[in-house]
């Protein structure tokens, strides 16, 4: 019994022996087993996957120029490489995150044995997991939708996932991809976006102290900038990076105390980009130029600040490049004091003004009912229509005789501008200027009437711009073009080059301009440059288009709201940016007069009498004069009615006594011996003061000569 005892004792440790060796064994084995790697997605799977929350609007050439926010989930900027990431900021991560980074596996096993002995002898709660895991869990988040599971089978995946990391990924993707996907304050995921918002730069920019405080965010995004701050401090001290923690501090306070207020990059382009971007990553190439987009609207925004007390508010500018179409220049709105900014005035109908009386003019010129050279009649005119009498009148409300049609234009004269009109017909205007692209003008010729001469009808600048720009290529029509990727646009004659040519020779003429505007004033250019200026009804509107043989420069002012400017036209309104803008296109060089083409000759053109000096004119083969030019007696010399005009509704006024109210009546031109009926009523001699006390109805105004013989007539009503 003795003896049989140590044998089984023995056996029995034998048995032990083997138990344990082969629990071992399975411990091993499972241990293996679990363990093994995971298979991650590919790197640059990752990457492609990885979509900003912005999209991006870009000049020309590639230079970025604006971004729309289109995702509101999260806020992500451009994917950033690790090279364009500021070195500061990576070791201050590496330093707090990952010190062994650069030697583990992905598992860092002397952190997870520190971590084990802190938790379990320590009472201290210490994490051990690595940049590699952190990138683990967070790819496995982004591809379960859901956040992965906590506790020991989620460290377990972790860790699998980042042996897998280590084994397929090289050591600088795995850090590009950690700090592109890491989650910083508030909706901020990336350090593209985190150094977007709140240092306001990108991330190669970042400072020693902007990088330790970003860095210090990542353990507690949340926290407030004094922990951070700590955090900061701390790391910076086991580094031994050479800041001072009063530094740190200062840094978080100014990146987190304002971190809701975004700081974004430069917006260049608002109103295209909120009309050209659409969905998240985007990157649209357009034909601007950055460089012309920021000198467009620093001169706009200059304008409008200086026009502040004449209550100016809102502008927009557009520039062309002639010969291509490109939109170089595209600013919406440029006003400090504007209420409406988010308005897109580039595609805003606004009143035209005096800005179609060049394509009034050419179209006379090419159907040869005028020459540059031919006279109007500048004096009180009062035209018949069907809604009652048109009585356009000149800007500065003072008339000037005859004028040469070159007069006419350079100065925006407004009666000869309808005369024009009456010559060409309202119908033939309306479809040209339609042609030209001016799209809202889509009714008929009668619903606009003479007054389309004077610019009642709504136009865009981007439609100025492209109907200029026709006058500037001798009459050749194609449409502007605005994105890069866009096919160049085809066109087509719209003007003969001869016409085109004589009123662009007008529009760069400065001495047709001083009748007008004096000859001090923002439309001479020191080089040649052909342009024209418009303003509305009471001061709503102001235009100006000008062009040279390269560009097409528009510029429009005033109030998106529609509340007139005080006393602001359009040498004094648009003028100055258009100016500014121009002059800025050829700071190195010039603009020369277009060649004349083969279809105009030069002669001299005189005047009897010598209403205007004799000069040498262009005309349209054919059209030369012969001889002198002679005006023609103009109405106002022979016996007329002045007033009332032919047409005129009187209204009697209930709050005034009618023995009070008075309808003077005059005749103008050799009223001598003549007299004036009134319904077959005498009232009186055409040469007297005559006044009428109106009574309610149609009248019918006669004047006679001796003998009866009707010289003129006008009917007028009364209610």
């Amino acid at each position: 019994m003795m003896r049989t005892a140590p044998r089984a004792i023995v056996a029995a440790i034998r048995m032990l022996a083997l138990a344990a060796s082969a629990s071992l064994a399975a411990m091993v084995v499972a241990a293996a087993v679990l363990m093994q790697p995971l298979a991650p997605p590919d790197f640059a799977e990752v990457k492609s996957r990885f979509t900003p929350s912005e999209s991006y609007l870009l000049d020309r050439g590639g230079e970025l120029i604006d971004a729309q926010r289109v995702e509101f989930g999260a806020r992500r900027s451009l994917w950033q490489a690790l090279d364009d990431i500021s070195p500061a900021f990576v070791a201050a991560v590496i330093g707090g995150e990952d010190r062994r980074f650069w030697r583990h596996g992905g598992v860092d096993w002397l952190s997870v044995a520190g971590a084990v002995r802190d938790n379990l002898v320590r009472h201290h709660l210490r994490g051990a997991s690595t940049i590699s895991m952190q990138l683990a869990t967070l790819l496995d988040e982004q591809r379960r939708s859901r956040r992965a599971p906590r506790g020991a089978s989620r460290k377990l995946r972790q860790a699998r996932l980042a042996l897998g990391l280590e084994a397929r990924w090289s050591k600088r993707e795995i850090l590009e991809a950690y700090l592109n996907l890491l989650q910083f304050r508030g909706e901020l995921q990336g350090i593209g976006a985190a150094a977007e918002v709140l240092a306001g730069k990108a991330p190669s920019g970042l400072s020693l102290s902007e990088g330790y405080v970003l860095a210090a965010l990542l353990p507690n995004p949340g926290a407030p900038a004094a922990s951070v701050a700590a955090r900061a401090c701390a790391r910076a001290a086991s580094a031994n990076a050479p800041i001072d923690c009063a530094q740190l501090a200062r840094t978080a306070a100014t990146l987190l105390d304002r971190s809701a207020q975004a700081r974004y990059s430069e917006r260049l382009a608002p109103h295209l980009a909120g009309a050209l971007l659409k969905s998240p990553g985007q990157a649209v190439r357009t034909t601007l130029d950055a460089r012309i987009q920021r000198v467009a609207r620093d001169a706009l925004a200059r304008q409008l600040g200086g026009l502040a007390d004449r209550n100016v508010r809102d502008g927009a500018a557009i520039v062309v490049d002639n010969a291509s179409g490109d939109v170089l220049a595209y600013v919406g709105s440029a006003g400090p004091n504007s209420r409406s900014s988010q308005v897109d005035g580039v595609r805003a109908p606004r009143q035209a003004g005096s800005t179609l009386k060049p394509f009034l003019y050419e179209l006379a010129l090419e159907r040869r009912y005028l020459t540059a050279a031919s006279l109007l009649d500048d004096s009180p005119l009062n035209i018949d229509t069907a809604s009652g009498v048109y009585i356009p009148q000149d800007y500065d409300h003072d008339f000037k005789g005859a004028v040469s049609v070159r007069t006419a234009l350079g100065g925006s004269l407004n009666v000869p501008a309808v005369r024009t009109l009456v010559l060409v017909g309202v119908e033939p205007f309306r479809d040209r200027l339609h042609a030209l692209g001016y799209a809202g003008l889509t009714q008929d010729g009668e619903f606009y009437g003479y007054s389309l001469a004077l610019g009642s009808a709504e136009v865009t600048l981007w439609e100025q711009a492209q109907a200029y720009r026709t006058l500037a290529r001798s009459g050749h029509w194609s449409p502007l073009r605005i994105r890069a990727d866009d096919v160049a646009p085809g066109g087509r004659r719209l003007m003969p080059d001869e016409a085109s040519f004589v009123v662009g020779d007008v529009l760069g003429d400065r001495a047709a301009r001083t009748l007008t505007f004096g000859l001090n004033n923002q439309l001479n250019t020191n080089f040649w440059s052909a342009v024209k200026t418009g303003t509305s009804k009471d001061m709503r509107d102001n235009w100006c288009i000008g062009y040279t043989l390269r560009y097409t420069v528009a510029v429009w002012v005033g109030n998106f709201e529609g509340d007139s400017m005080h006393e602001v036209s359009g040498v004094t309104g648009a003028a100055p940016a258009w100016r500014e803008i121009i002059d800025a296109l050829y700071v190195n060089d010039g603009s020369s007069a277009p060649p004349a083409p083969a279809g105009v000759r030069s002669a001299w053109a005189r005047y009897a009498p010598a209403v205007e000096p004799p000069r040498r004119e262009w005309f349209l083969a054919g059209t030369e004069p012969m001889g002198a030019i002679e005006a023609v007696a103009r109405r106002d010399r022979l016996p007329h009615i002045a007033s009332p005009a032919n047409g005129m509704i009187i209204a009697i006024d209930p709050d005034i006594p009618p023995d009070r109210q008075r309808v003077a009546i005059t005749v103008q031109g050799g009223a001598a011996d003549l007299v004036v009926r009134l319904n077959d009523v005498v009232l009186g001699a055409a040469a007297d003061p005559l006044s009428w006390q109106p009574s309610m109805g149609p009248q019918r105004l006669v004047l006679e000569d001796r003998q009866r013989r009707t010289l003129d007539r006008v009917l007028f009503t009364v209610r």
